[in-house]
């Protein structure tokens, strides 16, 4: 039998407060009346928390609007010079840092070109990006929440690779986050690019205010980000979304990862490159397949033909096992080729209650475009201060 324990009173508080922040943030400007209709909460506790969070300027007084009777209202909004992140992106041939407000928008800029490099040379120059980000623009160091990575691959609870990605080889066990706090003294938080891209895509995007949707990375290869009832889902053992490697086509072509027909072999960019005979490096650029789809060649149409039935499988398979409101499509594929294919995915498959009304569209294209990983990976520290988790309220007592 698995014991569970109550929550004390400041964890209690602590998820209340980002209660009223989540409200905020998803709603836009609300006043105290509201945020406790809202949230449940007493109005006394509301204005406690309000007054917490306007003091530590996350929160700020908007001018009062009248009301229909009695004293004009206040409303609240998220204050973006009240903390900022640093977000961090790391592919074979490139390494981006941002800086990013507590309302998404990116402050600063740095980038770096590098060539697949192993941690012992990817390191100093993640940790130079971190040192450039902050002296490049003024603010107070203390309301720095940290820094995220983005990164292709798998990670375990504290950081560590827990399978090297194929574009990234030689970082298999590798602690990234401790090393990288280590050096720039600035707590890091990691993620794969997939789930990267979604919080950022329900902070910022498209799925702002979603409790439940997956987002489908294109990118290298091919990764899910899911949240399911308003939780981040990553599985037992912080593998879930590896969608890349379900076998779409029986006994065809070979992956890397040992079997044959997986979906990354159909529909992500390393895909296209091969189905376009687009050899070497040098050709492997999302430029490149952006230049092609703006000349109109036909080899893109007869990819994106090609690739539909695989993603139709896909997104048909998503939504009989997850019921989410929508598929959310975005990850470093040019957005052109990204919208080419989803034109080729229409007339999805029918879906398991066909006639149900919705009040959203069963696909979406992200709103972040080629940026979605790394503004994802910015929101990382952003999201674990702000975003309610439920799992303090009820938690396993230690054994």
């Amino acid at each position: 039998m698995k014991a569970i324990s109550g929550t004390n009173l400041e964890q209690a508080k602590s998820h209340n407060r980002r209660v009223v922040i989540e409200a905020i943030r998803t709603n836009g400007p609300l006043s105290r009346a509201a945020l406790a209709r809202l949230t449940a909460l007493s109005t006394q506790t509301v204005s406690n928390i309000v007054e917490e969070l306007e003091g530590a300027e996350l929160l700020k007084a908007e001018a009062p609007q009248k009301a229909a009777r009695g004293q004009p209202i206040t409303p609240y909004s998220i204050n973006p010079n009240g903390a900022y992140s640093i977000g961090l992106e790391l592919e074979r041939d490139h390494a981006v840092g941002v800086l990013t407000d507590l309302s998404g928008h990116v402050r600063a800029r740095v980038e770096k070109a590098v060539d697949r490099p192993t941690p012992a040379e990817a390191m100093p120059i993640l940790a130079g990006i971190v040192d450039e980000l902050q002296r490049s623009f003024p603010f107070d160091r203390t309301r720095l929440l940290g820094a995220g990575i983005a990164m292709p691959g798998r990670y375990a609870a504290e950081g560590v690779t827990s399978l090297s990605p194929v574009t990234l080889p030689g970082w298999q066990d590798y602690p990234v986050a401790r090393e990288l706090a280590e050096l720039t003294g600035v707590p890091v938080l990691i993620e794969n690019d997939a789930t990267a891209a979604a919080i950022g895509e329900r902070l910022y995007g498209v799925a702002r205010g979603l409790s439940s949707f997956v987002y489908l990375f294109l990118g290298g290869g091919i990764g899910a980000g899911m949240f399911l009832d308003g939780h981040l889902y990553k599985g037992s053992r912080n593998n879930a979304g590896e969608i890349g490697h379900m076998i779409v086509v029986p006994n065809g072509l070979a992956c890397v990862c040992g079997k044959r027909g997986c979906l990354d072999r159909y529909v992500s960019l390393g895909s296209a490159y091969e189905y376009l005979d687009l050899r070497g490096p040098e050709q492997h650029d999302p430029e490149t397949l952006a230049a092609l789809v703006e000349q109109g060649d036909s080899r893109i149409d007869a990819w994106a033909e090609a690739a539909a039935e695989p993603m139709r499988q896909t997104i048909d398979f998503l939504e009989l096992a997850f019921d989410p409101q929508t598929i959310v499509l975005g990850g470093s594929m040019p957005p052109s080729l990204l919208q080419h294919l989803a034109g080729q995915l229409e007339p999805l498959h029918a879906p398991v209650n066909p006639g149900a009304e919705r009040n959203l569209p069963r696909m979406m294209i992200g709103a972040t475009g080629r940026d979605t990983a790394i503004l994802g990976a910015a929101a990382l520290p952003i999201f674990s201060e702000t975003n309610p988790q439920f799992d303090v309220l009820q938690k396993p007592l230690a054994r």
